[in-house]
């Protein structure tokens, strides 16, 4: 069954605003759990004493490649969150930035599918349907697209951008940089999806930092 993922253009401006740090994702989950019982580690900067208190220090354990007081909570056997207990997240109220600006609607805004070792995600997101209230919203999600697969394909042309090879984080990248690939044609008002140069694919991902 499809599940309704919201106007893209709308969408698209709440999970921009959730990638830079400045507001939460906001995913009708219902009663999914796939982000948390698809083993996945979860980033806790030191910034976020309110969920470090909520935590026993004994699941937290030093983030490889950051700097001292990042850590990363694991998942148990199963595979599953520590703090899922019977389903239900026992420290939603509390939970880390990672899991409150998570969106796994990300992958058909993308245009691509989560990674092989996450099934129930890529089940889940592949129900989303976006709608299109505007021409503008479906060339927005053509630009996304565009840039995902551009991404994806000249993956090796921008050593110094950081492209991820993971599907998550190449889906915000290609969310990040596909203003590049929008064109304004002043005579008809019209906007319309292009190929740019690498040199605004470049400009464009380093805003990333």
């Amino acid at each position: 069954m499809d599940l309704p993922a919201g106007d893209f253009s709308a969408w698209m401006t709440d999970v921009q605003a959730a990638i830079r740090g400045q507001g939460e994702s906001d995913v009708p989950c219902d009663s999914c759990t796939a982000c948390c019982t698809a083993s996945q580690f979860i980033h806790i900067g030191p910034d976020e004493t309110d969920t470090l208190a909520h935590i026993p220090a004994g699941m937290l354990f030093p983030a490889p490649r950051l700097p001292l007081g990042h850590v990363v909570m694991g998942y148990n056997e199963r595979g599953h969150c520590p703090m899922l207990v019977e389903g239900v997240c026992s420290i939603y109220a509390h939970r880390p930035r990672t899991c409150r600006t998570y969106d796994c609607r990300v992958f058909p805004a993308a245009g691509i599918t989560a990674d092989d070792d996450k099934p129930r995600i890529a089940e889940r997101a592949s129900r989303w349907t976006f709608s299109y209230p505007s021409d503008g919203d479906r060339t927005q999600h053509d630009a996304v697209r565009a840039s995902a697969m551009y991404l994806g394909e000249h993956h090796d042309a921008f050593p110094d951008a950081n492209i991820p090879a993971n599907a998550t984080q190449l889906a915000i990248a290609a969310i990040e940089a596909h203003g590049a690939f929008l064109a304004h044609d002043g005579r008809t008002g019209r906007t319309t999806v292009v190929v740019p140069e690498p040199v605004a694919v470049r400009v464009a991902l380093s805003r990333r930092d």
